[in-house]
């Protein structure tokens, strides 16, 4: 299998993940929201991160210590940004819904995240074969999850109360393309974090590992938004009492964090599979197959049921876009030597 079919192959499975990351925390009715996203904050951006780094990076103080500060300093600017998305998105699901602002979130992370390294480290490219097939496969990203949304309007029309006002969903759907903008910081900091990778090879590393040194920085910034975030949630409903119960709970927020850390693992190595155009190509591929994962299981879960047949014909029109764009983007790789 070449290097290309092997990083789409381990993006698939990526995907596939990261959809399924939250099916625990449907389980998790004891805890409020806020409990269980600080557990998986610490569990998947500060524990998971640490431990990794650790076992895969030799001298992994030493290759902090050698790499460039204004490096290390620009990841964890990422890292703060792409976990400030994390809370918008929680702001936005309460004032549009989850189907809205999932599919505008990640159709904007998928289009930016994609296009903005591309034309920060290939500029020569654009005019080319390889150029016209990124921009117009970005195109359709953000055709397919424009229809997506218009489904999941569609969807939740029937049994949501007209009790929002203009005003609301208007600063929601702000707040979405704020976030899409912010998530894409995450695929900025790998693009742009290279150098500490290149320090930890330096330092005996294997070339899939080495990322882990940019994840490390990365993850540990963007936890604090979710952690300050999650603190004045539990301060202000007074649900810190609630981990006095549900113990189960503990471990289901624990195989969240599994789930969302080891998907992140796995785009990293297919960003290294698929080389230099890894994270160009494979962030809107990986978004792509979120939403492709995300609406089968909601669909295989009844969240679809009782909505009529033209919600899902749209919605599956959308997710018919994504995969033509999947495969633009798989073929262009071809012309990106």
């Amino acid at each position: 299998m070449s290097n290309t079919s092997a990083g789409i192959a381990t993006l698939i499975v990526a995907g596939v993940t990261n959809a399924s990351f939250t099916l625990p925390m449907k389980y998790t009715r004891k805890w409020a929201w806020e409990n269980t996203w600080l557990v998986w904050t610490v569990f998947a951006l500060v524990v998971l991160p640490f431990a990794i780094a650790l076992m895969t990076i030799p001298n992994l103080s030493g290759v902090y210590r050698s790499a460039a500060p204004d490096t290390i300093l620009e990841v964890c600017g990422f890292g703060a940004g792409w976990g400030v998305a994390q809370v918008f998105f929680g702001l936005a699901v309460d004032m549009i819904g989850i189907t809205l602002a999932f599919s505008i979130v990640l159709g904007t992370s998928a289009a930016v995240g994609s296009l903005i390294p591309m034309i920060s480290l290939h500029r020569g490219h654009l005019n080319t074969t390889a150029g016209y097939a990124v921009i117009g496969a970005n195109a359709l990203v953000l055709v397919g999850v424009m229809l997506c949304a218009a489904a999941g309007r569609l969807r939740e029309a029937p049994s949501r109360q007209p009790t929002s006002s203009q005003k609301r969903t208007s600063q929601g759907l702000l707040l979405s393309i704020l976030c899409g903008l912010l998530a894409s910081f995450m695929n900025f900091g790998v693009v742009f974090g290279t150098p500490l990778a290149q320090v930890a090879r330096s330092f005996g590393a294997n070339g899939l590992n080495a990322i882990n040194a940019i994840w490390l920085p990365l993850l540990l910034s963007g936890a604090i938004p979710n952690v300050l975030y999650c603190a004045w949630l539990m301060k202000r409903n007074g649900s810190g009492y609630r981990y006095r119960e549900g113990r189960s709970h503990w471990i289901l927020a624990a195989m969240m964090a599994v789930f969302w850390f080891g998907s992140t693992l796995l785009y990293g190595l297919a960003a290294s599979q698929l080389g230099a155009w890894g994270p160009i190509l494979g962030w809107p591929l990986f978004m792509s197959l979120i939403v492709i994962t995300a609406t089968m299981l909601g669909m295989s879960m009844g969240e679809w049921k009782g909505c009529g047949p033209l919600p899902i014909r749209i919605h599956w029109t959308g997710v018919a876009v994504l995969v033509l764009a999947i495969f633009i983007l798989a073929d262009s790789s071809r012309y990106l030597q």
